[in-house]
Protein backbone atom coordinates (compact mmCIF):
# COMPACT_ATOMS: atom_id res chain seq x y z
CA UNK A 1 0.00 0.00 0.00
CA UNK A 2 2.67 2.40 0.73
CA UNK A 3 4.38 1.92 -2.54
CA UNK A 4 1.15 2.94 -4.62
CA UNK A 5 0.53 5.99 -2.36
CA UNK A 6 4.30 6.86 -3.17
CA UNK A 7 3.92 6.30 -6.62
CA UNK A 8 3.88 9.09 -8.94
CA UNK A 9 0.90 10.04 -11.19
CA UNK A 10 2.10 9.06 -13.95
CA UNK A 11 3.69 5.80 -12.94
CA UNK A 12 -0.09 4.61 -11.55
CA UNK A 13 -1.02 5.10 -15.43
CA UNK A 14 1.41 4.18 -17.10
CA UNK A 15 2.08 0.45 -15.14
CA UNK A 16 -1.68 -0.12 -15.35
CA UNK A 17 -2.09 1.01 -19.26
CA UNK A 18 1.16 -1.86 -19.47
CA UNK A 19 -1.26 -4.49 -17.44
CA UNK A 20 -4.03 -3.39 -20.24
CA UNK A 21 -1.63 -4.48 -23.08
CA UNK A 22 0.12 -7.37 -21.35
CA UNK A 23 -3.69 -8.75 -20.95
CA UNK A 24 -4.92 -7.91 -24.67
CA UNK A 25 -2.38 -9.71 -26.13
CA UNK A 26 -2.15 -12.51 -24.16
CA UNK A 27 -5.94 -12.98 -24.41
CA UNK A 28 -5.29 -13.14 -28.40
CA UNK A 29 -2.49 -14.94 -28.15
CA UNK A 30 -4.20 -17.62 -25.66
CA UNK A 31 -7.09 -17.96 -27.98
CA UNK A 32 -4.89 -18.50 -31.04
CA UNK A 33 -3.11 -21.23 -28.62
CA UNK A 34 -5.81 -23.31 -28.15
CA UNK A 35 -9.33 -24.05 -29.52
CA UNK A 36 -12.38 -23.69 -28.72
CA UNK A 37 -13.43 -21.66 -25.51
CA UNK A 38 -11.94 -21.41 -22.11
CA UNK A 39 -13.47 -23.39 -19.45
CA UNK A 40 -13.78 -22.37 -16.08
CA UNK A 41 -12.84 -24.81 -13.14
CA UNK A 42 -16.73 -24.68 -11.98
CA UNK A 43 -17.82 -25.09 -15.10
CA UNK A 44 -15.27 -27.65 -15.91
CA UNK A 45 -16.14 -29.81 -12.63
CA UNK A 46 -20.07 -29.93 -13.91
CA UNK A 47 -19.86 -30.38 -17.20
CA UNK A 48 -16.94 -31.13 -18.19
CA UNK A 49 -16.18 -34.09 -15.75
CA UNK A 50 -13.32 -31.65 -14.89
CA UNK A 51 -10.97 -31.48 -18.31
CA UNK A 52 -9.41 -28.13 -18.49
CA UNK A 53 -7.64 -26.97 -21.65
CA UNK A 54 -4.02 -26.95 -20.55
CA UNK A 55 -2.26 -24.79 -22.30
CA UNK A 56 -4.94 -22.15 -21.95
CA UNK A 57 -5.51 -22.48 -18.22
CA UNK A 58 -2.01 -22.43 -17.47
CA UNK A 59 -1.30 -19.21 -19.92
CA UNK A 60 -4.07 -17.70 -17.82
CA UNK A 61 -2.61 -18.56 -14.69
CA UNK A 62 0.74 -17.09 -15.73
CA UNK A 63 -0.72 -13.96 -17.62
CA UNK A 64 -2.89 -13.61 -13.86
CA UNK A 65 0.34 -13.73 -11.77
CA UNK A 66 1.99 -10.78 -13.74
CA UNK A 67 -1.23 -8.54 -13.65
CA UNK A 68 -2.50 -8.83 -10.42
CA UNK A 69 1.13 -8.01 -9.40
CA UNK A 70 1.16 -5.18 -11.50
CA UNK A 71 -2.22 -4.09 -9.47
CA UNK A 72 -5.19 -5.06 -11.32
CA UNK A 73 -7.89 -4.99 -9.54
CA UNK A 74 -9.09 -8.72 -8.66
CA UNK A 75 -7.23 -11.99 -6.34
CA UNK A 76 -4.09 -13.62 -6.70
CA UNK A 77 -5.62 -17.00 -5.69
CA UNK A 78 -7.10 -17.36 -9.33
CA UNK A 79 -3.39 -18.36 -10.51
CA UNK A 80 -2.88 -21.13 -8.11
CA UNK A 81 -6.64 -22.80 -8.42
CA UNK A 82 -6.36 -23.24 -12.08
CA UNK A 83 -2.57 -24.37 -11.62
CA UNK A 84 -4.11 -27.12 -9.14
CA UNK A 85 -6.82 -27.77 -11.21
CA UNK A 86 -5.08 -28.56 -14.46
CA UNK A 87 -2.42 -30.59 -12.51
CA UNK A 88 -5.67 -32.86 -11.27
CA UNK A 89 -6.47 -33.02 -14.77
CA UNK A 90 -3.17 -33.99 -16.34
CA UNK A 91 -3.08 -36.80 -13.25
CA UNK A 92 -6.57 -37.83 -13.87
CA UNK A 93 -6.02 -38.38 -17.90
CA UNK A 94 -2.43 -41.06 -16.50
CA UNK A 95 -4.28 -42.49 -13.84
CA UNK A 96 -7.70 -43.16 -16.25
CA UNK A 97 -9.44 -42.01 -13.53
CA UNK A 98 -13.71 -42.19 -13.67
CA UNK A 99 -15.41 -38.90 -14.43
CA UNK A 100 -16.45 -38.93 -11.39
CA UNK A 101 -12.82 -39.60 -9.27
CA UNK A 102 -11.84 -36.82 -11.85
CA UNK A 103 -14.28 -34.10 -10.71
CA UNK A 104 -13.31 -34.77 -7.21
CA UNK A 105 -9.78 -34.55 -7.64
CA UNK A 106 -10.27 -31.18 -10.08
CA UNK A 107 -11.89 -29.88 -7.35
CA UNK A 108 -9.09 -31.05 -4.39
CA UNK A 109 -6.55 -29.56 -7.09
CA UNK A 110 -8.21 -26.16 -6.94
CA UNK A 111 -8.52 -26.04 -3.58
CA UNK A 112 -5.18 -26.93 -2.88
CA UNK A 113 -4.00 -24.11 -4.91
CA UNK A 114 -6.42 -21.75 -2.87
CA UNK A 115 -4.90 -23.53 0.48
CA UNK A 116 -1.45 -22.68 -0.87
CA UNK A 117 -1.96 -19.49 -1.45
CA UNK A 118 -3.27 -18.38 1.82
CA UNK A 119 -2.20 -20.77 4.11
CA UNK A 120 -5.57 -21.91 5.34
CA UNK A 121 -5.38 -26.17 4.66
CA UNK A 122 -8.74 -26.75 6.20
CA UNK A 123 -10.45 -23.70 4.82
CA UNK A 124 -9.44 -24.43 1.55
CA UNK A 125 -10.39 -28.43 1.35
CA UNK A 126 -13.72 -27.27 2.65
CA UNK A 127 -13.70 -24.79 -0.26
CA UNK A 128 -13.05 -27.24 -2.46
CA UNK A 129 -15.65 -29.30 -1.24
CA UNK A 130 -18.74 -27.16 -0.64
CA UNK A 131 -18.22 -24.41 -3.45
CA UNK A 132 -15.82 -26.13 -6.13
CA UNK A 133 -17.53 -29.43 -5.99
CA UNK A 134 -21.00 -28.82 -4.11
CA UNK A 135 -21.23 -31.08 -1.88
CA UNK A 136 -19.93 -32.28 1.85
CA UNK A 137 -19.31 -36.23 2.04
CA UNK A 138 -17.01 -38.31 4.24
CA UNK A 139 -15.82 -40.26 1.38
CA UNK A 140 -14.69 -37.16 -0.45
CA UNK A 141 -13.34 -35.68 3.01
CA UNK A 142 -10.33 -37.07 2.65
CA UNK A 143 -8.63 -36.92 -0.46
CA UNK A 144 -9.89 -32.60 -0.11
CA UNK A 145 -7.92 -32.94 3.19
CA UNK A 146 -4.64 -34.58 2.20
CA UNK A 147 -4.36 -32.72 -1.14
CA UNK A 148 -4.64 -28.72 1.10
CA UNK A 149 -2.77 -30.65 3.53
CA UNK A 150 0.28 -31.14 1.06
CA UNK A 151 -0.24 -28.08 -0.82
CA UNK A 152 0.04 -25.96 2.18
CA UNK A 153 3.00 -27.45 3.43
CA UNK A 154 4.90 -26.92 0.40
CA UNK A 155 3.80 -23.40 0.12
CA UNK A 156 5.53 -22.67 3.47
CA UNK A 157 8.84 -23.87 2.40
CA UNK A 158 9.32 -20.34 0.51
CA UNK A 159 5.96 -18.27 2.54
CA UNK A 160 5.62 -17.71 5.85
CA UNK A 161 3.74 -19.49 8.26
CA UNK A 162 1.48 -16.70 10.06
CA UNK A 163 -2.21 -15.19 9.46
CA UNK A 164 -3.23 -13.45 6.46
CA UNK A 165 -4.44 -10.70 8.30
CA UNK A 166 -2.98 -9.56 11.98
CA UNK A 167 -6.78 -8.52 14.16
CA UNK A 168 -7.12 -8.11 17.69
CA UNK A 169 -8.59 -10.91 19.90
CA UNK A 170 -12.47 -8.98 19.70
CA UNK A 171 -14.92 -10.26 21.97
CA UNK A 172 -18.30 -11.50 21.82
CA UNK A 173 -21.21 -9.20 22.87
CA UNK A 174 -24.64 -8.83 22.70
CA UNK A 175 -24.64 -5.51 21.10
CA UNK A 176 -21.58 -7.46 17.50
CA UNK A 177 -24.59 -9.90 18.15
CA UNK A 178 -27.58 -7.53 17.47
CA UNK A 179 -26.31 -5.77 14.81
CA UNK A 180 -24.81 -9.21 13.09
CA UNK A 181 -28.38 -10.80 12.97
CA UNK A 182 -29.60 -7.15 11.32
CA UNK A 183 -26.68 -6.95 8.95
CA UNK A 184 -26.63 -10.53 7.52
CA UNK A 185 -30.22 -9.44 5.26
CA UNK A 186 -28.27 -6.56 3.70
CA UNK A 187 -24.99 -8.46 3.01
CA UNK A 188 -26.66 -10.64 1.31
CA UNK A 189 -28.87 -8.52 -0.90
CA UNK A 190 -25.45 -6.56 -1.50
CA UNK A 191 -24.21 -9.92 -2.13
CA UNK A 192 -26.39 -10.66 -4.98
CA UNK A 193 -26.24 -7.29 -6.75
CA UNK A 194 -22.09 -8.21 -6.53
CA UNK A 195 -22.41 -11.43 -8.04
CA UNK A 196 -25.07 -10.29 -10.69
CA UNK A 197 -23.09 -7.12 -12.11
CA UNK A 198 -19.98 -9.89 -11.70
CA UNK A 199 -22.21 -12.04 -14.42
CA UNK A 200 -22.79 -9.30 -16.40
CA UNK A 201 -19.10 -8.47 -16.54
CA UNK A 202 -18.09 -12.29 -17.30
CA UNK A 203 -21.24 -12.05 -20.22
CA UNK A 204 -20.02 -9.04 -21.64
CA UNK A 205 -16.78 -9.27 -22.20
CA UNK A 206 -15.15 -8.25 -25.37
CA UNK A 207 -14.54 -10.57 -28.16
CA UNK A 208 -11.87 -10.24 -31.48
CA UNK A 209 -9.46 -7.07 -31.86
CA UNK A 210 -11.60 -5.83 -29.04
CA UNK A 211 -9.92 -7.98 -26.18
CA UNK A 212 -7.02 -5.77 -26.93
CA UNK A 213 -8.61 -2.36 -26.66
CA UNK A 214 -10.76 -3.27 -24.24
CA UNK A 215 -8.15 -3.92 -21.15
CA UNK A 216 -6.07 -0.90 -22.18
CA UNK A 217 -8.88 1.74 -21.77
CA UNK A 218 -10.25 0.00 -18.43
CA UNK A 219 -7.41 -0.44 -17.24
CA UNK A 220 -5.27 3.02 -18.16
CA UNK A 221 -9.03 4.59 -16.18
CA UNK A 222 -7.98 2.29 -13.20
CA UNK A 223 -4.71 3.68 -13.26
CA UNK A 224 -6.33 7.49 -13.20
CA UNK A 225 -8.67 6.70 -10.26
CA UNK A 226 -6.08 5.53 -8.16
CA UNK A 227 -4.19 8.63 -8.09
CA UNK A 228 -7.08 9.92 -5.74
CA UNK A 229 -7.85 6.48 -4.46
CA UNK A 230 -4.44 4.05 -4.64
CA UNK A 231 -6.14 1.48 -2.53
CA UNK A 232 -8.19 0.21 -5.44
CA UNK A 233 -4.77 -1.24 -6.45
CA UNK A 234 -4.09 -5.04 -6.05
CA UNK A 235 -6.63 -7.49 -5.01
CA UNK A 236 -8.30 -5.55 -2.02
CA UNK A 237 -5.49 -6.96 0.87
CA UNK A 238 -4.51 -4.40 2.10
CA UNK A 239 -8.33 -2.56 2.23
CA UNK A 240 -9.29 -5.40 4.63
CA UNK A 241 -6.32 -5.24 6.79
CA UNK A 242 -6.27 -1.81 7.78
CA UNK A 243 -10.29 -2.35 7.71
CA UNK A 244 -10.08 -5.09 10.11
CA UNK A 245 -8.19 -2.95 12.81
CA UNK A 246 -10.38 -0.12 12.55
CA UNK A 247 -8.44 2.68 10.92
CA UNK A 248 -9.98 4.07 7.64
CA UNK A 249 -12.35 7.25 8.13
CA UNK A 250 -16.01 6.72 7.57
CA UNK A 251 -15.89 9.23 3.82
CA UNK A 252 -13.37 7.23 2.67
CA UNK A 253 -14.84 3.57 3.63
CA UNK A 254 -17.79 4.75 1.45
CA UNK A 255 -16.34 6.04 -1.39
CA UNK A 256 -14.35 2.25 -1.65
CA UNK A 257 -17.29 0.53 -0.68
CA UNK A 258 -18.52 1.57 -4.37
CA UNK A 259 -15.16 1.47 -5.77
CA UNK A 260 -13.77 -1.35 -4.70
CA UNK A 261 -16.35 -3.26 -6.13
CA UNK A 262 -16.86 -1.66 -9.39
CA UNK A 263 -13.01 -1.60 -10.14
CA UNK A 264 -13.27 -5.77 -9.98
CA UNK A 265 -15.84 -6.23 -12.11
CA UNK A 266 -14.34 -3.51 -15.03
CA UNK A 267 -10.97 -6.06 -14.89
CA UNK A 268 -12.97 -9.08 -15.12
CA UNK A 269 -15.08 -7.98 -17.72
CA UNK A 270 -12.46 -6.10 -19.32
CA UNK A 271 -11.03 -9.75 -19.75
CA UNK A 272 -8.40 -9.45 -17.09
CA UNK A 273 -7.45 -13.37 -15.75
CA UNK A 274 -7.84 -13.21 -11.76
CA UNK A 275 -9.66 -14.31 -8.39
CA UNK A 276 -12.51 -13.25 -6.59
CA UNK A 277 -12.11 -14.16 -3.13
CA UNK A 278 -10.19 -11.16 -1.46
CA UNK A 279 -12.09 -8.61 -3.59
CA UNK A 280 -14.99 -10.46 -1.98
CA UNK A 281 -13.86 -10.17 1.52
CA UNK A 282 -12.79 -6.68 1.06
CA UNK A 283 -16.16 -5.37 -0.32
CA UNK A 284 -17.91 -7.14 3.04
CA UNK A 285 -15.20 -5.63 5.06
CA UNK A 286 -16.04 -2.65 3.02
CA UNK A 287 -19.79 -2.76 3.93
CA UNK A 288 -19.42 -4.27 7.64
CA UNK A 289 -17.20 -0.89 9.07
CA UNK A 290 -19.64 1.49 7.15
CA UNK A 291 -22.74 0.23 8.88
CA UNK A 292 -20.55 -0.67 11.96
CA UNK A 293 -19.80 3.39 12.00
CA UNK A 294 -23.63 4.03 12.30
CA UNK A 295 -24.26 1.09 14.81
CA UNK A 296 -21.44 3.08 17.06
CA UNK A 297 -23.63 6.05 17.19
CA UNK A 298 -26.72 4.07 18.61
CA UNK A 299 -25.15 1.68 20.50
CA UNK A 300 -20.89 2.39 21.51
CA UNK A 301 -18.63 -0.06 22.80
CA UNK A 302 -18.08 -2.61 19.88
CA UNK A 303 -14.82 -2.47 18.27
CA UNK A 304 -14.83 -0.36 15.07
CA UNK A 305 -12.76 -3.69 13.79
CA UNK A 306 -14.78 -6.53 14.56
CA UNK A 307 -17.72 -4.80 12.39
CA UNK A 308 -15.40 -5.14 9.21
CA UNK A 309 -14.61 -8.49 9.96
CA UNK A 310 -18.02 -9.94 10.44
CA UNK A 311 -19.02 -7.94 7.20
CA UNK A 312 -16.04 -9.87 5.51
CA UNK A 313 -17.51 -13.22 6.42
CA UNK A 314 -21.10 -12.31 5.93
CA UNK A 315 -19.99 -11.16 1.99
CA UNK A 316 -17.81 -14.05 1.31
CA UNK A 317 -20.35 -16.58 2.50
CA UNK A 318 -23.11 -15.32 0.66
CA UNK A 319 -20.86 -14.25 -2.84
CA UNK A 320 -19.66 -18.44 -2.42
CA UNK A 321 -22.89 -19.87 -0.89
CA UNK A 322 -20.61 -21.77 1.58
CA UNK A 323 -21.27 -20.77 4.76
CA UNK A 324 -19.30 -23.70 6.50
CA UNK A 325 -15.91 -22.98 4.40
CA UNK A 326 -16.47 -19.19 5.10
CA UNK A 327 -16.12 -19.92 8.69
CA UNK A 328 -13.44 -21.60 8.95
CA UNK A 329 -11.43 -19.41 6.10
CA UNK A 330 -11.90 -16.70 8.56
CA UNK A 331 -10.74 -18.35 11.56
CA UNK A 332 -7.39 -19.40 9.80
CA UNK A 333 -7.14 -16.28 8.12
CA UNK A 334 -6.88 -14.52 11.12
CA UNK A 335 -5.57 -17.36 13.29
CA UNK A 336 -8.84 -16.54 16.06
CA UNK A 337 -11.25 -18.85 16.81
CA UNK A 338 -14.12 -18.42 18.99
CA UNK A 339 -13.72 -15.10 20.37
CA UNK A 340 -16.33 -13.52 18.09
CA UNK A 341 -17.92 -16.73 17.05
CA UNK A 342 -21.37 -15.83 17.91
CA UNK A 343 -22.44 -12.55 16.09
CA UNK A 344 -20.01 -14.25 13.28
CA UNK A 345 -22.33 -17.09 12.71
CA UNK A 346 -25.76 -14.76 12.40
CA UNK A 347 -24.04 -12.82 10.25
CA UNK A 348 -22.76 -15.81 7.82
CA UNK A 349 -26.07 -17.84 8.22
CA UNK A 350 -28.59 -14.89 7.48
CA UNK A 351 -26.63 -13.32 5.00
CA UNK A 352 -26.34 -16.96 2.90
CA UNK A 353 -29.84 -17.26 3.44
CA UNK A 354 -31.13 -14.30 2.10
CA UNK A 355 -28.87 -14.67 -0.75
CA UNK A 356 -29.77 -18.25 -1.52
CA UNK A 357 -33.48 -17.01 -1.63
CA UNK A 358 -32.72 -14.27 -4.22
CA UNK A 359 -29.98 -15.60 -6.18
CA UNK A 360 -29.27 -19.30 -7.03
CA UNK A 361 -25.87 -18.96 -8.19
CA UNK A 362 -22.75 -18.24 -6.33
CA UNK A 363 -19.94 -15.81 -7.35
CA UNK A 364 -17.84 -18.54 -9.47
CA UNK A 365 -21.37 -19.66 -11.32
CA UNK A 366 -22.01 -16.05 -12.44
CA UNK A 367 -20.72 -17.30 -16.14
CA UNK A 368 -23.51 -20.50 -16.13
CA UNK A 369 -26.38 -19.95 -17.84
CA UNK A 370 -29.22 -20.38 -15.69
CA UNK A 371 -30.21 -24.25 -17.03
CA UNK A 372 -26.61 -25.12 -16.11
CA UNK A 373 -27.45 -23.64 -12.62
CA UNK A 374 -30.62 -25.87 -12.34
CA UNK A 375 -29.02 -28.61 -13.54
CA UNK A 376 -26.22 -28.59 -11.05
CA UNK A 377 -28.54 -27.67 -8.41
CA UNK A 378 -30.51 -30.95 -9.22
CA UNK A 379 -27.21 -32.91 -9.34
CA UNK A 380 -25.94 -31.73 -5.81
CA UNK A 381 -29.41 -32.17 -4.31
CA UNK A 382 -29.74 -35.84 -5.73
CA UNK A 383 -26.08 -36.42 -4.23
CA UNK A 384 -26.79 -35.13 -0.99
CA UNK A 385 -30.12 -37.50 -0.75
Amino acid sequence: MAATQNASAWRHVLVLAAAGVLTGVGQIVLVRLSSGNGIDITEAIWFTAGRLPVVRTLGSAILSVIVVGMGVSLGREGAPKQAGAVIANVVSDVARLSDRQRRLLVACGAGGGMAAAYGVPLGGALFALEVLRGALSLRMVLPALVTAVVATAVSWIVLPDMPTYLIPAYQNSWSAALWALLFGPIAGVVSVVYVRSIAFADRNKPQGWRRILAPLLVLGLLGVISIKFPQLLGNGKDIAQVVFVGQYTPALLLALLFLKPMATALCLGCGTPGGLFTPSLALGALLGAVLGHAWDWLWPGVPLGLFAVIGAAAVLAATTQGPISTVVLIMELTSRDRSFIVPLLLAVATATLVARTIEPRSIYEARLSEDQVEARRKARDASSE
